[in-house]
């Protein structure tokens, strides 16, 4: 929320109660204290649905919050996948394939002590949705937009139950649902529905509390030890979230001990921080690197001025470059997902790439790329970007960059090609984290800002094979037809496809019990901080 910067700071005062005995006081327990250092520009928003991408609900929207689903980040062997959050079970209404029954969890609690029911959550959904709710913020409805758009309405069965209601039916649609995350209406009562006020003291579900802010330094969260899923109960009393876009500061703050958890350790510095034993972790997960194209005007609208962008980037020049921590990319999915199928691959080539803008009266072909120095999965852009750059302009591209901020580059992505058509493409790090958010990305009905469907793309058969799998509730149909709609957007160039990353963080010898799960989103309540 672009309100955030004027939250109120918490200062904590700690007090020393003097007291005289013959006993010698037993010692109190050190503190543990794992610090983490974020490739974000700012404090991700903590107040409701977190701003920076998805670095926002990695390390602030998951900890503070729950959603009636949530993510199995237990796992490094698999795909992660959804499993019980604030609702315990679901299913839908045989009568009817729009009505989805949540079974809500019991004998939870909001870190403000009010309790978690059916009319906390239509609350909640209705704060996201109606401009009539007293609680509704703009800046939400904004983020939350792509996972709502389709509720239709939310209905109280009992306490413990409640009904959703699609407007069409939506077969996958429990995959919205960890990104829709509950907070306390009376905590944000109590802040007479404002939530700069509100900010000050949040109250979630999630299995960390909102403990102290330094407004663009830190932002401090501490244990729920009273957290409902007894498993999760962070093995760490504090956690430190520490603002870091630049590289090379997070490299210096991990070698000189000031932080103890690295995101995106640039390629060059790897070796270095293995000889001071910090520990490099990498595992596969949904994510790309790509340029979304502007597919309602300028030059992509042609396919073979798209099909020349593809051929001219050497994706194994660009894996070298990073050390390998990287893999060549030719589809939104990885080759790791269920849904990747055997998509056509666009192996570099040069004069194909020249010859194809000739053919298409694009030569030189001028393009203005939106791109941003820092960001939640960009992994190093600006060199990678500079690389593109010249292996484009080597096949008869004329590449101008606009380097914005990360989170100006999300106010862009969530509105759209249509509110910025002075870009041709724009760098964003994308990847089909679930069967939802890759349909939204390529359906005619959701191009932005309604859904994520950045530039327009528009294909009546994917339209109509994407239909036929959100009314599908088998899931080997459902499989069989998102494999034929990846094969077919990426046969159309619908991006232009540049490396997978491989998610790459730097743990501090003293930290055990991570475990790196093939997702953008990653469980840090395991980490063990020796003393």
């Amino acid at each position: 929320m672009s309100r955030s910067r004027k939250y109120v700071s918490i200062a904590v005062a700690a007090f020393a109660a003097l007291s005289i005995s013959t006993v010698t006081p037993t010692p109190a327990r050190a503190e543990s204290v794992l610090r983490i250092a974020m490739t974000a520009g700012d404090i991700p928003d903590w107040a409701g649905q977190p701003d920076q991408g998805f670095e926002g609900y990695r390390f602030v929207g998951f900890s503070l919050y729950d959603g009636l689903v949530n993510w199995d980040l237990s796992h490094s062997d698999r795909e992660a996948e959804i499993r019980p959050g604030l609702a315990t079970a679901w299913h839908i209404d045989p009568n009817d394939p729009k009505s989805w029954v949540f079974d809500l969890r019991k004998g939870v609690k909001f870190h403000d002590g009010c309790a978690w029911n059916a009319d906390e959550a239509i609350w909640n959904f209705e704060r996201l949705m109606s401009d009539k709710s007293p609680a509704f913020s703009p800046i939400n409805f904004a983020r939350s937009r792509s996972r709502t758009n389709n509720i239709d309405r939310v209905e109280k069965i009992d306490d413990t139950t409640i009904a959703i209601h699609t407007k069409s039916v939506e077969s996958m649609f429990p995959y919205n649902l960890p990104f829709v995350l509950m907070m306390s209406k009376c905590a944000l009562d109590k802040a007479q529905n404002n939530y700069t006020t509100y900010a000050a003291a949040p109250a979630g579900t999630g299995p960390y509390k909102f403990d102290r802010l330094v407004p663009h330094e830190r932002l401090e969260i501490v244990k729920n030890s009273d957290y409902w899923d007894k498993a999760r109960v962070p093995k760490q009393d504090r956690v430190v979230l520490l603002p870091m876009p630049e590289a090379s500061t997070r490299i210096a703050a991990i070698l000189s001990g000031q932080v103890d958890f690295v995101e995106a350790p640039p390629p060059d510095s790897l070796e270095r921080l293995k000889a001071a034993k910090i520990n490099i972790v990498t595992n596969v997960y949904p994510q790309t690197w790509p340029y979304l194209m502007n597919l309602m005007r300028g030059p992509f609208q042609n396919p073979l001025v798209r099909q020349a962008a593809n051929y001219a980037v050497n994706r194994d020049d660009m894996v070298e470059m990073l050390n390998g921590v990287a893999v060549v990319s030719y589809g939104i999915y990885v080759p790791s997902q269920k849904a990747y199928g055997h998509p056509f691959e666009y192996k570099t080539d040069p004069a194909k790439a020249t010859a194809l803008l000739k053919e298409a009266g694009c030569y030189p072909c001028e393009i203005n790329v939106a791109i941003s120095p820092s960001g939640s999965g960009q992994m190093q852009p600006l060199p990678m970007n500079e690389l593109v750059k010249e292996q484009l302009e080597n096949a008869g591209f004329k590449v101008k960059f606009d380097t914005i901020d990360w989170n100006t580059m999300i106010t862009v992505f969530i509105q759209g090609a249509v509110k910025y058509p002075q870009y041709d493409a724009i760098n964003f790090s994308s990847g089909a984290t679930d069967p939802i958010n890759f349909l939204k990305g390529f359906m005619t009905m959701y191009r932005t800002p309604v859904g994520s469907n950045w530039g327009g793309y528009s294909n009546p058969q994917v339209d109509d094979l994407a239909q036929k799998a959100l009314a599908s509730f088998d899931p080997a149909e459902q499989r069989k037809l998102l494999i034929q709609i990846h094969e077919m957007v990426v046969k159309d160039a619908a991006r232009l496809f540049v490396v997978s990353d491989l998610n790459p963080r730097a743990l501090s010898p003293k930290l055990s019990g991570y475990v790196e799960a093939q997702s953008w989103f990653q469980d840090i309540t395991p980490i063990v901080v020796a003393k």
